[in-house]
C-alpha cells in the first residue's frame, strides 16, 4: 500500500524546507519532493551562490585598493577557482540540510519523520501526486500539501537563452572565464548586483541596460541616483532609457543593437549577455488543472492569510508558500510563509504575516538595505511624512573605517506621534542594523521612545541615532552647517 503522509511538500527551497522542518515540531510525517537542487534557488543559482560571489568580489576589490597605506602586489583572480569556492558554499549548506533530513528519517525519532524524494511531482487528484524519478514513477499520497516550487528567471521576448553566451542567472556558473565584455539586461536588484560583482573583479567591461531613466525605478530617486553613481564610479557603463532591439551572434562576439528613447540607436560589441529582468512563478507541470486550481495571469497562486490556496474549491488542505505565491520574492518571506503553512496544518499558528515591514538587502558597492515604506509609496497613499537624511561622512566609525560612502534615511509620520514608517540605509553594516529599525516599525514606536536608547560609540549605528535626532531638531551636527550631508523635509498631500 502507498503510505499517506501527514504533509507532502513540493520544492525544497526556503519555503518548502522550512515548512517541512516546522512540521516536525508537530510530530508529523513529511515527504519533501525536489526535482533539481536541494535548497532550490535559495541555495543554487540564487541567494547563496550570488552572495558568495559578491563577497569574493568585495574582498578582491578591497585587496586592489591603493589608498589605505598598503598595496597588494601581483593580485590576480581565476574565474574557475571563484566558481569552485561558490559551489563549495552551496554544497556546505546542502549537506547541512541533508544531515538534518537523515537525522529525522523514518524510524529514527519517536515523533515526526522527514523523507526526501528526488523527482518531479504532478497532481493526479487532490490527495495524490505522481512523481517522476530517475528510477521510474512513484505515487505519493498526503493529507496536506505545500506547493513551494519557487520561481525561474523571466524570459526576454524574442531572445533565446543558450546558456553559454546569452545567459540568465542560472548560467553564471556555466561560463568558464571572466567575459572581456558583458551586457546585463535589466537594472533591478538582480541586474545591479551582478553589475557590482563583475565590475568589482575588474576583469570585465560591464554594460548595464536601463529601460527607465534610472536604476531601481521603484525606489526613491535619491536612492536610485546613489546606486547609479556608485556603479558608474566602479566602471559600469549604464545605458539609460535604452531598449534592446536585437542581439546578432558572430563567432567571436555578440553584436547588440540598442534603441534610445530620444530616437537614436547604438551598436555595441560584447562577449556575454546576461538577462536579469526578474523571475516568474513555477507552476507549469504541476497538474493543477486536474484539481481545479488555476494560477493567476502571471502564474502565481493566490493565497489566504494562512497560506491556503485561494482557489474557490474546498481544498483547504493545499497550501502555497514562497515565490510561487506572487508576494515579494525574498528568502525571508518564503521561509515565514512555509512555517506559517506548517503551523496551520499543526493547528497552532503563531502569528499572522505582515508584508508591510519586510527588510530587503541589496548587495551593491556599498550595500543598501531597506525596510518599510519609501517616499514614493507614502505619496501614493497620501500619507503625510517627514524624512531626514544623514551621511556616513559624519559618522566617526565610518570615518575610522575610511569607508564613508553611505547614509541613513528615515521616514516618520508627520503628526504628533511621529511613528517610524521606513528606512533606507547604505554603507558598511547596513544589512545588520536594518533589523533593529524593522523592530521599531513593527512595534509602532515613535521618535520620543526611540531617542531614549543609548547607542555604542564608535559604531556605524550612530548614524541611525543622529538621523532620528535630526528629525527632532536635536542632532549634534546641524543641517545648516552641512547642507550637502544632512537634510530634513516634509510632505503633505
Amino acid at each position: 500500500m502507498t503510505k499517506t503522509y501527514d504533509l507532502v511538500v513540493i520544492g525544497s527551497g526556503p519555503a518548502g524546507y522550512s515548512a517541512a522542518v516546522r512540521a516536525l515540531d508537530y510530530g508529523l510525517s513529511v515527504c519533501l519532493i525536489e526535482g533539481k537542487h536541494l535548497g532550490g534557488t535559495g541555495i543554487m543559482h540564487g541567494a547563496l551562490t550570488s552572495k558568495t560571489m559578491y563577497e569574493l568580489s568585495m574582498d578582491y576589490s578591497i585587496a586592489a585598493r591603493i589608498d589605505r597605506g598598503y598595496r597588494s602586489s601581483s593580485l590576480a583572480v581565476d574565474y574557475s577557482k571563484v566558481k569552485k569556492t561558490v559551489l563549495q558554499a552551496a554544497k556546505e549548506k546542502q549537506y547541512q540540510m541533508l544531515s538534518q533530513i537523515e537525522t529525522f528519517s523514518p524510524g529514527r525519532m519517536k515523533n515526526g519523520s522527514l523523507s526526501i524524494l528526488n523527482g518531479w511531482a504532478t497532481f493526479t487528484d487532490p490527495f495524490t501526486l505522481s512523481v517522476k524519478t530517475t528510477e521510474g514513477t512513484r505515487e505519493v499520497k498526503g493529507k496536506n500539501f505545500v506547493i513551494a516550487t519557487g520561481s525561474r528567471p523571466r524570459e526576454y521576448p524574442g531572445l533565446q537563452i543558450d546558456g553559454e553566451r546569452i545567459i540568465n542567472s542560472e548560467g553564471i556558473l556555466n561560463i568558464d572565464h571572466f567575459p572581456e565584455r558583458m551586457l546585463i539586461i535589466g537594472s533591478g536588484i538582480i541586474g545591479c548586483e551582478f553589475a557590482t560583482i563583475f565590475s568589482n573583479f575588474k576583469q570585465t567591461e560591464v554594460h548595464l541596460l536601463d529601460r527607465a531613466n534610472r536604476v531601481l525605478p521603484y525606489e526613491d530617486d535619491d536612492i536610485s541616483s546613489f546606486v547609479s553613481a556608485n556603479l558608474e564610479n566602479n566602471g559600469v557603463i549604464i545605458h539609460h532609457t535604452a531598449t534592446l532591439r536585437t542581439i546578432r551572434k558572430h563567432p567571436s562576439h555578440l553584436e547588440v543593437v540598442l534603441d534610445y528613447q530620444d530616437g537614436h540607436s547604438k551598436v555595441i560589441e560584447v562577449d556575454v549577455a546576461l538577462v536579469a529582468i526578474g523571475r516568474e512563478p513555477n507552476t507549469r507541470g504541476l497538474g493543477l488543472e486536474k484539481i481545479g486550481i488555476l494560477p493567476q495571469k502571471g502564474g502565481s497562486l493566490p493565497i489566504l492569510d494562512d497560506c491556503v490556496v485561494r482557489d474557490g474549491h474546498s481544498h483547504c488542505h493545499i497550501y502555497a508558500a514562497g515565490d510561487v505565491t506572487g508576494h515579494a520574492q525574498l528568502y525571508s518571506v518564503a521561509e515565514f510563509q512555509g512555517r506559517l503553512a506548517a503551523e496551520k496544518i499543526g493547528d497552532i499558528p503563531s502569528y499572522e504575516l505582515d508584508y508591510s515591514h519586510m527588510s530587503t538587502l541589496m548587495f551593491f558597492k556599498p550595500e543598501v538595505a531597506a525596510v518599510g515604506a519609501n517616499e514614493k509609496q507614502l505619496r501614493e497613499k497620501g500619507t503625510s511624512y517627514k524624512v531626514a537624511f544623514y551621511s556616513n561622512k559624519l559618522v566617526n566609525r565610518a570615518i575610522a573605517m575610511r569607508n564613508t560612502r553611505g547614509f541613513v534615511k528615515i521616514l516618520v509620520s508627520n503628526d504628533d506621534e511621529q511613528r517610524i514608517l521606513g528606512m533606507r540605509a547604505a554603507g558598511p553594516q547596513a544589512s545588520a542594523f536594518i533589523v533593529s529599525v524593522a523592530h521599531l516599525i513593527n512595534m509602532g514606536n515613535s521618535l520620543r521612545e526611540v531617542l531614549r536608547i543609548f547607542y555604542p560609540h564608535p559604531s556605524v549605528t550612530e548614524g541611525v541615532q543622529e538621523c532620528l535626532r535630526t528629525l527632532s531638531g536635536k542632532s549634534i551636527y546641524k543641517p545648516q552647517a552641512f547642507p550637502d550631508l544632512i537634510y530634513i523635509r516634509e510632505w503633505n498631500p
